[in-house]
Formats: structure tokens, C-alpha cells, sequence
């Protein structure tokens, strides 16, 4: 038994052009070749889906398959010939319903009878019986991949960033909203974003890799960031509060008395913040900074200093 064309394509008999536009759509990209490589199954169901909609969506053909139904599809087919046997039957068929006739005799407006019957049904353009092979369905323009370098900044905080790219034949401007959190080698797909297809079908889609630039400050490592900052001596000698530059703003950071270069301390939550909105933290570095020249009065100071805390040991733990 010949399958029903609305049920491949999965509406009601009563379904109008749009819903059939839609379902069509919906099927032919689910079982199209280029998604389903190798797979029979798949291009049988696409064929058919294709069928279908070549007679639903045309008035006439569709009209003909409501009346004739398996009939029909077998003539769609080209499976009929006149006078052979195992074809579709038209004994008592009113011939003057399907020429659209007003009464008169069954070439009233066929002169060629049958032939330009199926003609007409079939989308014909003269000369017999259709041939040729039918239009290629709708395909999905060729996707698009195109890297953009944030700086770290866009990178860990998000924003709207702008870039150019080729499509179509065009130098095309476009805009993207970059979510919190992204990093190098992190793709975002731009849905129709992409080359327009060759024959009707939708455009493809744009694929962005991400490049995050070096930052000449911060460094970031996941969800943490780092920074080394510059203390004078007496800030790391006898402690201080500094100002401290975070995605969320200044904070003020608490260097404690007697803290040497190479010191980590850490901002909680003050790192790389996600679209789920955890962050992770921040880690400061403290060198400590000495002028290039000290004067006299300055250097008597530190010798004082040096002679009143003495660090014996301080290097025996250096070995090669």
C-alpha cells in the first residue's frame, strides 16, 4: 500500500500551505543527507519527505492525490502506462470534474486527451509525459569560521564587540555580545549567520573562535587571575593598605608588616566570574620596589635597619 503523503509529513488532511511549508521544513532538515551521511534509512525518509511536499504544495497535484489518492502516487511515479495491466482504474471517473469541462465531452479542453491530462496534473510543459529529473531541494548555505581576539577585559567581564567577514561576496560589519567567562578556543555559533544558500534554502551559520589577547598586567589561569604589584620597601616592611584594580572595581588590599617579595595574597571571588554567576579569585604578587639611587641620609637609615634586625641563615638554603 502506497504511503500516505500526509502522514510522511505528519500533518492532517486538513492542514493549509503554511503548516505543510513548516513540516516540510522541519523534516527535510532532520533527514537531510549532508546531517545523516551514510545512512539509508535516512535519505529514503528525506526522498520522501521531498515527494510529498512536490505534491502537497501544489494546488492542482494536491487536489488530484485528495480525489485519487494510491491512484495518484502511482501515476506521480510514472508507473502507469495505458493499456497495461496492475495500473490504476479511471472506469466511471467524470471525466468533465477533472477537465474542468462544463458539461462537454472529455477533451473539452484537452485536445490531447490524456497525455495533457497528466500534464497538467504533473506540472508538465508539453510533449507527453514529464521527464527530467526533479528541482534540487532547498540547501543550507555553507557554514562560516571566523576568529576574533578579545582583549582580557571583554573576555572576563563580557560585552557587545564588533568584527568584519566575508560572506556572500560581502565585507559584511557585524556585532556579537560576548558572554562572561569566555576563553581562547571557546566557539560561539551565529545561527544564519553564515553564506546564503545557492537555491532558496536557508543561510548558513557563522562559527567564532575566540582568541583572548595577552593583558601587559593581569594574567588569568581558568577562573583565577593574577597580578603582581609594585610595593616600596617601608609599604612591605611596615604594612598598608593599596588600592588594588579588579573586573568588579578597586578594592583595597591589606599588605601585612613584614611581607617579602614574591608574597601571594589572595582576593576571594574577585577573579573570572561564569554566565552561572560563581568567580573565581584573584591572587596579588607583591615585589617589593627600591629606587635606583638612594642618597646618603637614606643609606645610613638602612644600615642602622640592617644592623638592628639581622636575618642569619637568609641564604643557606640556596644550593646548585
Amino acid at each position: 500500500m502506497a504511503e500516505d503523503l500526509y502522514q510522511t509529513l505528519g500533518i492532517d488532511r486538513s492542514a493549509s500551505k503554511d503548516d505543510i511549508k513548516k513540516a516540510h521544513r522541519k523534516l527535510a532538515l532532520k533527514f537531510h543527507p549532508d546531517k545523516n551521511p551514510d545512512d539509508e534509512v535516512a535519505s529514503e525518509k528525506f526522498k520522501r519527505v521531498q515527494e510529498a511536499y512536490d505534491v502537497l504544495s501544489d494546488q492542482e497535484k494536491r487536489a488530484a492525490y485528495d480525489r485519487y489518492g494510491a491512484d495518484f502516487e502511482k501515476i506521480r511515479g510514472g508507473g502507469w502506462n495505458p493499456g497495461t495491466a496492475g495500473g490504476p482504474s479511471f472506469d466511471g471517473l467524470d471525466l468533465d470534474q477533472i477537465f474542468g469541462g462544463g458539461g462537454g465531452g472529455a477533451g473539452a479542453n484537452f485536445q490531447g486527451g490524456f497525455s495533457d491530462f497528466f500534464e497538467q496534473m504533473m506540472g508538465g510543459r508539453g510533449g507527453g509525459a514529464r521527464s527530467g529529473r526533479r528541482p534540487a531541494p532547498p540547501q543550507k548555505g555553507a557554514n562560516i569560521r571566523h576568529e576574533i581576539e578579545l582583549p582580557l577585559k571583554t573576555a572576563v567581564l563580557g560585552g557587545e564587540t564588533e568584527f568584519y567577514v566575508q560572506r556572500g561576496g560581502n565585507h559584511d560589519k557585524l556585532a556579537v555580545t560576548i558572554p562572561p567567562g569566555v576563553k581562547s578556543g571557546a566557539k560561539m555559533r551565529l545561527r544564519d549567520q553564515g553564506n546564503p544558500s545557492p537555491n532558496g534554502g536557508p543561510a548558513g551559520d557563522l562559527i567564532l573562535m575566540i582568541k583572548v589577547s595577552d593583558h601587559p598586567t593581569f594574567r588569568r589561569s581558568g577562573q583565577m587571575l593574577e597580578i603582581k604589584l609594585p610595593v616600596t620597601l617601608a609599604e612591605a616592611a611596615l604594612g598598608a593598605k593599596i588600592d588594588v584594580p579588579t573586573p568588579g572595581g578597586t578594592v583595597a588590599l591589606s599588605i601585612p608588616p613584614g611581607t617579602s617579595s614574591g608574597k601571594r595574597l589572595r582576593l576571594k571571588g574577585q577573579g573570572v566570574k561564569q554566565r552561572d554567576g560563581s568567580a573565581g579569585d584573584m591572587f596579588v604578587e607583591v615585589q617589593i620596589q627600591i629606587p635606583e639611587s638612594i642618597d646618603s641620609g637614606s643609606a645610613e637609615l638602612l644600615e642602622k635597619f640592617a644592623e638592628a634586625n639581622p636575618m642569619p641563615g637568609l641564604r643557606d638554603s640556596l644550593e646548585f
